[in-house]
């Protein structure tokens, strides 16, 4: 059994909006329309003179769990989007780790997976967790990343990049938030991600939302559960249209099934959209005791993920 612990959240207080920030990488009046009232951005979190290692000390420094226990978290995982993270030599992860006191814990990041690592960090914390058979032994899973290249702020047709990390405490017993399921499908397909050509982008558009329900389907047989058992879906932020597409593959026609809250003020914060939006739901009554929810992430390369927990 993998469970959560604790997840905590860190977002930049300083917003930009989509329009200066679209404007200035040369896109048009009309292409910035469409991302703000058809894909439903708004604004972006960025914070200039914070770099990635402090953005991780801060989600971490808001772990209460992980107050005097540091000496239990056997791995620290960072799970990327982009391979480059920072310039060479800087280590942003093990600088985090030794400023949160994790000196004694395994440190790796991976990356192969983009925004779906994710999931899979969660997956792989777990289950290293439980081969080495310690009951009391933690795992720090970070999520989320600072846009160190150019390449990284807008993808293709899809997304506005905000910054945002999220740190999420796994055990192998059991936790506050108890994994039933996971499911996970690469498309090697759509490998090229936002450098595919037309024509793929075409095929992706229209694969994307079976693609997506389908593995959220399969998340859900494995625990158990149909569609409409989900109490809430906690998705990562990609463009508004794509879910009403999503949820209607899956048959769910109440739009208060999927929280979409933070979509339009935080923009797609890599692999940390789920986290974030669980803390958010959390902390604003959305998310309850006995709840069962649905976390997704989809990664260009490409890969379709989906975790099903109860909290």
């Amino acid at each position: 059994m993998t469970s959560l612990v604790e997840i905590s959240g860190y977002l930049p207080a300083r917003s930009e909006s989509i329009a200066d920030f679209l404007q200035a990488y040369g896109l048009s009046d009309r292409e910035v329309k469409i991302y703000k009232q058809y894909y439903g951005f708004s604004e972006i979190r960025t914070d200039p003179d914070l770099g990635m290692a402090g953005q991780l000390i801060a989600a971490g420094r808001q772990l209460k769990e992980l107050i005097g226990q540091e000496r239990r978290v056997r791995y620290v995982l960072q799970a990327r989007t982009m391979p480059v993270a920072a310039p060479y030599p800087l280590n942003p992860l093990h600088e985090a780790c030794e400023a949160l006191g994790l000196r004694n814990a395994l440190a790796f990041s991976l990356n192969q997976q983009a925004c779906a690592s994710a999931l899979m960090s969660v997956e792989l914390a777990g289950r290293m967790l439980a081969e080495d058979g310690d009951p009391d032994a933690l795992a720090l899973v970070f999520v989320g990343e600072k846009t160190f290249t150019t390449d990284a702020h807008v993808l293709g047709i899809t997304a506005v990049m905000g910054e945002g990390v999220a740190a999420v405490l796994v055990r192998a017993g059991a936790g506050r938030d108890r994994l039933l399921g996971f499911a996970s499908r690469i498309r090697g397909e759509f490998h090229r991600g936002s450098r595919m050509t037309a024509e793929d982008h075409e095929r992706w558009a229209a694969d994307y939302a079976d693609g997506l329900s389908e593995v959220i389907s399969c998340a859900l047989d494995r625990a158990g559960m149909r569609p409409a058992d989900i109490d809430l879906i906690l998705p990562h932020h990609v463009n508004r249209l794509s879910w009403l597409k999503v949820l209607r593959a899956l048959q769910l026609n109440q739009k208060d099934r999927i929280f979409m809250d933070n979509l339009p003020v935080v923009g797609h914060c890599f692999g940390a959209d789920a986290f974030i939006n669980y803390c958010s739901a959390r902390d604003t009554g959305r998310l309850k005791p006995g709840d069962r929810y649905v976390m997704t992430a989809v990664g260009l390369g490409a890969t379709f993920s989906a975790m099903v927990f109860e909290h």
